[in-house]
Protein backbone atom coordinates (compact mmCIF):
# COMPACT_ATOMS: atom_id res chain seq x y z
CA UNK A 1 0.00 0.00 0.00
CA UNK A 2 1.31 3.46 -0.97
CA UNK A 3 1.64 6.19 1.83
CA UNK A 4 2.84 9.54 1.60
CA UNK A 5 6.13 10.75 2.79
CA UNK A 6 6.15 13.31 5.63
CA UNK A 7 6.83 16.38 3.43
CA UNK A 8 3.88 15.49 0.94
CA UNK A 9 1.55 15.14 3.70
CA UNK A 10 1.91 17.77 5.68
CA UNK A 11 1.99 20.51 2.77
CA UNK A 12 0.87 18.57 -0.68
CA UNK A 13 -1.87 16.98 1.04
CA UNK A 14 -3.47 20.03 2.21
CA UNK A 15 -2.90 22.18 -0.58
CA UNK A 16 -4.45 19.59 -3.31
CA UNK A 17 -7.95 19.44 -0.95
CA UNK A 18 -7.83 22.92 -0.76
CA UNK A 19 -7.68 23.10 -4.85
CA UNK A 20 -10.33 19.79 -5.02
CA UNK A 21 -12.51 21.87 -3.00
CA UNK A 22 -12.35 25.32 -4.76
CA UNK A 23 -13.21 23.44 -7.94
CA UNK A 24 -15.64 21.64 -6.31
CA UNK A 25 -17.06 24.92 -4.87
CA UNK A 26 -16.54 26.80 -8.13
CA UNK A 27 -18.87 24.32 -9.94
CA UNK A 28 -21.52 25.04 -7.55
CA UNK A 29 -21.42 28.45 -7.62
CA UNK A 30 -21.13 28.15 -11.76
CA UNK A 31 -24.50 25.82 -11.84
CA UNK A 32 -26.16 28.60 -9.71
CA UNK A 33 -25.44 32.08 -12.50
CA UNK A 34 -22.73 33.24 -10.63
CA UNK A 35 -18.47 33.86 -12.22
CA UNK A 36 -16.48 31.65 -9.85
CA UNK A 37 -13.30 33.61 -10.92
CA UNK A 38 -15.25 36.65 -9.97
CA UNK A 39 -16.52 35.14 -6.45
CA UNK A 40 -12.81 34.21 -5.91
CA UNK A 41 -11.21 37.80 -6.64
CA UNK A 42 -13.48 39.53 -4.20
CA UNK A 43 -12.87 36.67 -1.20
CA UNK A 44 -9.16 37.22 -1.37
CA UNK A 45 -9.31 40.64 -2.35
CA UNK A 46 -11.59 41.34 1.03
CA UNK A 47 -9.76 39.04 3.22
CA UNK A 48 -5.95 40.29 2.21
CA UNK A 49 -6.44 43.21 -0.43
CA UNK A 50 -6.29 45.88 2.48
CA UNK A 51 -5.05 46.27 5.96
CA UNK A 52 -8.25 46.84 7.92
CA UNK A 53 -9.45 43.34 5.81
CA UNK A 54 -6.06 41.21 6.83
CA UNK A 55 -6.56 42.93 10.17
CA UNK A 56 -10.19 41.04 10.36
CA UNK A 57 -8.54 37.84 8.69
CA UNK A 58 -5.74 37.72 11.62
CA UNK A 59 -8.74 38.45 14.16
CA UNK A 60 -10.29 35.37 13.32
CA UNK A 61 -7.62 33.53 13.05
CA UNK A 62 -6.60 34.26 15.99
CA UNK A 63 -9.66 32.23 16.78
CA UNK A 64 -8.74 29.35 14.91
CA UNK A 65 -5.40 28.73 16.25
CA UNK A 66 -6.75 28.32 19.90
CA UNK A 67 -9.38 25.60 19.23
CA UNK A 68 -6.98 24.16 16.48
CA UNK A 69 -4.19 23.31 18.82
CA UNK A 70 -6.69 22.08 21.43
CA UNK A 71 -8.32 19.19 18.85
CA UNK A 72 -4.71 18.63 17.84
CA UNK A 73 -2.74 18.20 20.81
CA UNK A 74 -5.95 16.02 22.06
CA UNK A 75 -5.97 14.20 18.92
CA UNK A 76 -1.33 13.65 19.40
CA UNK A 77 -2.91 11.90 22.92
CA UNK A 78 -4.90 9.23 20.62
CA UNK A 79 -8.67 11.28 21.81
CA UNK A 80 -10.79 13.03 20.01
CA UNK A 81 -11.71 16.62 21.51
CA UNK A 82 -15.13 17.55 20.14
CA UNK A 83 -15.64 19.54 23.21
CA UNK A 84 -13.66 22.74 22.32
CA UNK A 85 -16.61 24.67 21.79
CA UNK A 86 -17.76 23.81 25.54
CA UNK A 87 -14.31 24.52 26.97
CA UNK A 88 -13.96 28.12 25.23
CA UNK A 89 -17.31 28.93 26.60
CA UNK A 90 -16.02 27.79 30.14
CA UNK A 91 -12.79 29.74 29.31
CA UNK A 92 -14.43 33.00 28.24
CA UNK A 93 -16.43 32.12 31.49
CA UNK A 94 -13.69 32.33 33.85
CA UNK A 95 -11.87 35.34 32.15
CA UNK A 96 -15.42 37.51 32.83
CA UNK A 97 -15.75 36.27 35.73
CA UNK A 98 -12.17 37.72 36.78
CA UNK A 99 -12.64 40.90 35.20
CA UNK A 100 -16.07 41.82 36.78
CA UNK A 101 -15.00 40.85 39.61
CA UNK A 102 -11.55 42.50 40.56
CA UNK A 103 -10.65 44.81 37.25
CA UNK A 104 -12.38 47.99 38.75
CA UNK A 105 -9.19 47.76 41.36
CA UNK A 106 -6.35 46.20 39.59
CA UNK A 107 -4.04 47.55 37.39
CA UNK A 108 -3.59 45.97 33.50
CA UNK A 109 -0.01 44.59 34.26
CA UNK A 110 -2.32 42.27 36.89
CA UNK A 111 -5.44 41.85 35.74
CA UNK A 112 -4.75 40.79 32.43
CA UNK A 113 -2.46 37.75 33.34
CA UNK A 114 -5.20 36.97 35.77
CA UNK A 115 -7.95 36.72 33.42
CA UNK A 116 -5.33 34.50 31.20
CA UNK A 117 -5.17 32.27 33.87
CA UNK A 118 -8.39 31.84 34.83
CA UNK A 119 -9.52 31.46 31.09
CA UNK A 120 -6.79 28.41 30.40
CA UNK A 121 -7.61 26.85 34.25
CA UNK A 122 -11.41 27.26 33.58
CA UNK A 123 -11.21 25.15 30.48
CA UNK A 124 -9.10 23.36 31.88
CA UNK A 125 -11.78 21.93 34.49
CA UNK A 126 -13.79 21.69 31.86
CA UNK A 127 -11.82 19.18 29.55
CA UNK A 128 -10.47 17.72 32.48
CA UNK A 129 -13.85 15.68 33.61
CA UNK A 130 -14.11 14.19 30.39
CA UNK A 131 -10.87 12.81 30.51
CA UNK A 132 -11.31 11.54 33.41
CA UNK A 133 -14.35 9.33 32.81
CA UNK A 134 -12.50 8.12 29.86
CA UNK A 135 -9.19 7.22 31.32
CA UNK A 136 -11.14 5.43 34.64
CA UNK A 137 -14.70 4.91 33.95
CA UNK A 138 -14.97 4.23 30.36
CA UNK A 139 -16.66 6.79 28.86
CA UNK A 140 -16.03 7.81 25.57
CA UNK A 141 -14.28 11.35 25.17
CA UNK A 142 -16.36 12.16 22.07
CA UNK A 143 -19.85 11.24 23.83
CA UNK A 144 -19.14 13.34 27.00
CA UNK A 145 -17.26 16.06 25.23
CA UNK A 146 -20.26 16.56 22.73
CA UNK A 147 -22.73 16.69 26.15
CA UNK A 148 -20.56 18.93 28.23
CA UNK A 149 -20.68 21.33 25.17
CA UNK A 150 -24.55 22.00 25.89
CA UNK A 151 -24.03 21.97 29.90
CA UNK A 152 -21.51 24.91 29.16
CA UNK A 153 -23.68 26.42 26.89
CA UNK A 154 -26.49 26.32 29.54
CA UNK A 155 -24.56 26.83 32.41
CA UNK A 156 -23.77 30.38 30.62
CA UNK A 157 -27.29 31.45 29.61
CA UNK A 158 -28.61 30.68 33.09
CA UNK A 159 -25.13 33.05 34.86
CA UNK A 160 -25.88 35.76 32.31
CA UNK A 161 -30.01 35.90 32.65
CA UNK A 162 -29.98 35.19 36.14
CA UNK A 163 -26.47 37.05 37.82
CA UNK A 164 -24.37 38.52 35.67
CA UNK A 165 -26.76 40.89 33.54
CA UNK A 166 -27.26 44.54 35.03
CA UNK A 167 -30.42 45.26 36.69
CA UNK A 168 -33.22 46.69 34.48
CA UNK A 169 -31.49 46.07 31.24
CA UNK A 170 -32.49 43.66 28.60
CA UNK A 171 -29.44 42.39 26.98
CA UNK A 172 -28.36 39.02 27.59
CA UNK A 173 -24.70 40.10 28.36
CA UNK A 174 -23.13 40.94 31.38
CA UNK A 175 -21.77 44.99 32.92
CA UNK A 176 -19.09 46.28 30.54
CA UNK A 177 -15.49 45.69 32.48
CA UNK A 178 -13.08 48.60 33.51
CA UNK A 179 -10.21 49.36 31.17
CA UNK A 180 -7.63 47.58 33.27
CA UNK A 181 -9.55 44.06 31.81
CA UNK A 182 -9.19 46.03 28.11
CA UNK A 183 -6.46 44.00 25.88
CA UNK A 184 -4.61 46.44 23.60
CA UNK A 185 -5.94 46.10 20.09
CA UNK A 186 -2.78 45.79 17.20
CA UNK A 187 -3.91 49.08 15.69
CA UNK A 188 -3.58 51.05 19.25
CA UNK A 189 -0.17 49.28 20.30
CA UNK A 190 1.34 50.15 17.09
CA UNK A 191 0.32 53.94 17.46
CA UNK A 192 2.33 53.52 20.11
CA UNK A 193 5.47 52.97 17.77
CA UNK A 194 4.97 55.96 15.35
CA UNK A 195 2.82 53.34 13.23
CA UNK A 196 -1.07 54.05 11.99
CA UNK A 197 -3.21 51.15 11.27
CA UNK A 198 -6.71 51.33 10.78
CA UNK A 199 -9.08 50.14 13.64
CA UNK A 200 -9.87 46.48 14.01
CA UNK A 201 -10.98 43.69 16.23
CA UNK A 202 -7.48 42.78 15.77
CA UNK A 203 -5.98 42.69 19.17
CA UNK A 204 -2.54 41.35 21.17
CA UNK A 205 -3.89 37.83 21.57
CA UNK A 206 -2.51 37.00 18.12
CA UNK A 207 0.92 37.43 19.85
CA UNK A 208 -0.32 35.02 22.05
CA UNK A 209 -1.96 32.19 19.58
CA UNK A 210 1.15 32.59 18.01
CA UNK A 211 3.11 31.84 21.28
CA UNK A 212 1.22 28.81 22.08
CA UNK A 213 1.60 27.63 18.67
CA UNK A 214 5.25 27.70 19.47
CA UNK A 215 5.34 26.02 22.76
CA UNK A 216 3.06 22.84 21.93
CA UNK A 217 5.22 22.34 18.81
CA UNK A 218 8.58 22.48 21.49
CA UNK A 219 5.92 20.95 23.63
CA UNK A 220 5.24 17.81 21.58
CA UNK A 221 8.32 17.30 19.77
CA UNK A 222 11.00 18.52 21.87
CA UNK A 223 10.01 17.39 25.54
CA UNK A 224 9.83 13.70 26.61
CA UNK A 225 6.58 14.78 28.24
CA UNK A 226 5.30 15.25 24.75
CA UNK A 227 7.15 12.21 23.64
CA UNK A 228 4.71 10.13 26.42
CA UNK A 229 1.43 11.81 24.90
CA UNK A 230 2.76 10.97 21.33
CA UNK A 231 3.26 7.44 22.34
CA UNK A 232 0.32 6.48 23.85
CA UNK A 233 -1.50 8.13 20.92
CA UNK A 234 -0.14 5.78 18.43
CA UNK A 235 -0.02 2.79 20.75
CA UNK A 236 -1.62 2.97 24.16
CA UNK A 237 -0.76 -1.14 24.97
CA UNK A 238 3.10 -0.50 23.75
CA UNK A 239 3.59 2.70 25.85
CA UNK A 240 1.88 1.09 28.33
CA UNK A 241 4.61 -2.21 27.82
CA UNK A 242 7.41 0.51 28.14
CA UNK A 243 6.28 1.95 31.62
CA UNK A 244 4.12 5.07 30.11
CA UNK A 245 0.87 5.23 32.37
CA UNK A 246 -1.29 5.74 29.80
CA UNK A 247 -4.50 7.06 31.97
CA UNK A 248 -1.95 9.57 33.12
CA UNK A 249 -1.48 10.58 29.60
CA UNK A 250 -5.28 10.81 28.90
CA UNK A 251 -5.90 12.91 31.66
CA UNK A 252 -2.97 15.67 30.65
CA UNK A 253 -3.76 15.57 27.02
CA UNK A 254 -7.45 16.59 27.43
CA UNK A 255 -6.21 19.23 30.20
CA UNK A 256 -3.57 21.05 27.78
CA UNK A 257 -6.42 20.60 24.98
CA UNK A 258 -9.13 22.36 27.19
CA UNK A 259 -6.57 25.14 28.46
CA UNK A 260 -6.05 26.18 24.86
CA UNK A 261 -9.46 26.26 23.84
CA UNK A 262 -10.06 28.34 27.28
CA UNK A 263 -7.74 31.44 25.59
CA UNK A 264 -10.34 32.10 23.06
CA UNK A 265 -11.96 34.34 25.45
CA UNK A 266 -8.49 36.42 25.77
CA UNK A 267 -9.50 37.03 21.83
CA UNK A 268 -12.97 37.54 22.34
CA UNK A 269 -13.70 38.57 25.90
CA UNK A 270 -10.60 40.68 26.41
CA UNK A 271 -9.74 42.00 22.94
CA UNK A 272 -12.93 42.97 21.53
CA UNK A 273 -16.11 43.23 23.47
CA UNK A 274 -14.60 43.79 26.46
CA UNK A 275 -18.34 42.32 28.43
CA UNK A 276 -19.41 38.45 28.86
CA UNK A 277 -21.23 37.82 26.05
CA UNK A 278 -23.70 35.21 25.32
CA UNK A 279 -22.75 34.14 22.11
CA UNK A 280 -18.71 34.61 21.93
CA UNK A 281 -17.57 31.50 20.80
CA UNK A 282 -19.69 31.17 17.74
CA UNK A 283 -18.50 27.74 16.44
CA UNK A 284 -15.26 28.16 16.82
CA UNK A 285 -14.78 24.78 18.62
CA UNK A 286 -16.12 23.19 15.94
CA UNK A 287 -14.17 25.04 13.33
CA UNK A 288 -10.91 24.43 15.09
CA UNK A 289 -11.67 20.63 14.14
CA UNK A 290 -11.78 21.54 10.40
CA UNK A 291 -8.74 23.97 11.12
CA UNK A 292 -6.92 21.03 13.07
CA UNK A 293 -7.76 18.31 9.95
CA UNK A 294 -6.79 20.59 6.94
CA UNK A 295 -3.32 21.16 9.45
CA UNK A 296 -2.46 17.97 9.51
CA UNK A 297 -2.49 18.50 13.48
CA UNK A 298 0.88 20.31 13.58
CA UNK A 299 1.14 23.87 14.67
CA UNK A 300 2.26 25.74 11.86
CA UNK A 301 -0.05 23.61 9.66
CA UNK A 302 -2.47 24.62 12.18
CA UNK A 303 -1.38 28.31 11.63
CA UNK A 304 -2.24 28.16 8.35
CA UNK A 305 -5.18 26.53 7.97
CA UNK A 306 -6.41 29.32 10.55
CA UNK A 307 -5.37 31.87 8.06
CA UNK A 308 -7.44 30.41 5.46
CA UNK A 309 -10.62 30.06 7.08
CA UNK A 310 -10.27 33.78 8.61
CA UNK A 311 -9.73 34.42 5.16
CA UNK A 312 -12.83 32.63 4.34
CA UNK A 313 -14.93 34.48 7.51
CA UNK A 314 -13.74 37.73 6.35
CA UNK A 315 -13.09 37.43 2.28
CA UNK A 316 -16.86 35.64 2.74
CA UNK A 317 -18.34 38.69 4.40
CA UNK A 318 -16.88 41.07 1.51
CA UNK A 319 -18.58 38.53 -1.49
CA UNK A 320 -22.18 38.47 0.15
CA UNK A 321 -21.56 42.34 0.44
CA UNK A 322 -20.31 42.62 -3.33
CA UNK A 323 -21.40 39.93 -5.44
CA UNK A 324 -25.54 40.48 -6.27
CA UNK A 325 -27.21 37.34 -5.49
CA UNK A 326 -24.66 35.52 -2.95
CA UNK A 327 -25.46 35.31 0.22
CA UNK A 328 -23.94 34.37 3.37
CA UNK A 329 -25.32 30.46 2.91
CA UNK A 330 -23.43 30.14 -0.35
CA UNK A 331 -20.23 31.43 1.52
CA UNK A 332 -21.08 28.61 4.06
CA UNK A 333 -21.50 26.16 1.52
CA UNK A 334 -17.60 27.35 0.61
CA UNK A 335 -16.56 26.63 3.82
CA UNK A 336 -18.65 23.56 3.88
CA UNK A 337 -16.59 22.01 0.95
CA UNK A 338 -13.16 23.16 2.39
CA UNK A 339 -14.47 20.84 5.43
CA UNK A 340 -15.50 18.29 3.69
CA UNK A 341 -12.08 17.64 1.19
CA UNK A 342 -10.15 18.71 3.98
CA UNK A 343 -11.64 15.93 6.64
CA UNK A 344 -13.21 13.12 5.16
CA UNK A 345 -12.08 13.53 1.32
CA UNK A 346 -8.08 13.53 2.34
CA UNK A 347 -8.73 9.97 3.26
CA UNK A 348 -9.95 9.41 -0.65
CA UNK A 349 -7.42 11.54 -2.25
CA UNK A 350 -3.97 10.74 0.03
CA UNK A 351 -3.98 6.86 -1.95
CA UNK A 352 -4.49 8.66 -5.45
CA UNK A 353 -1.91 11.37 -4.66
CA UNK A 354 0.21 8.76 -3.17
CA UNK A 355 -0.05 6.66 -5.81
CA UNK A 356 0.95 9.79 -8.35
CA UNK A 357 3.86 10.48 -6.32
CA UNK A 358 5.02 6.52 -6.52
CA UNK A 359 4.72 6.80 -10.46
CA UNK A 360 6.21 10.10 -10.47
CA UNK A 361 9.37 8.58 -8.65
CA UNK A 362 9.52 5.50 -10.82
CA UNK A 363 9.43 7.36 -13.65
CA UNK A 364 11.93 9.87 -12.66
CA UNK A 365 14.23 6.99 -11.62
CA UNK A 366 13.86 4.44 -15.14
CA UNK A 367 14.76 7.77 -16.57
CA UNK A 368 18.10 8.30 -14.36
CA UNK A 369 18.91 4.71 -15.55
CA UNK A 370 18.20 5.22 -19.57
CA UNK A 371 19.82 8.54 -19.09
Amino acid sequence: MNTLPRWADLVLLPLVSLLVALLAAGGVVALIGQNPLQVIEVLIYGAFGSARGFSYTLYYATTFVFTGLAVAVAFHGGLFNIGGEGQAIMGGLGTGLVALWWSAFLPAWLMLPLMLLFGALFGLAWAAVPAYLQAYRGSHVVITTIMFNFIASSVLVYLLVNHLRPVGTMSVESAAFSESAKLPGIHEALAWMGISWPASPLNLSVLLALAAAILIYLFLWRTRAGYRLRAVGSSPSAAEYAGIHARHQVLIAMSISGALAGLVGMNEIAGVSGKLLLEFVSGAGFTGIAVALMGRNHPLGIVLASLLFGALFQGGAEVAFEVRGFSRDMVVMLQGFIVLFSGAMTYVISPLLARVLSWSTRQNKSGAVHG
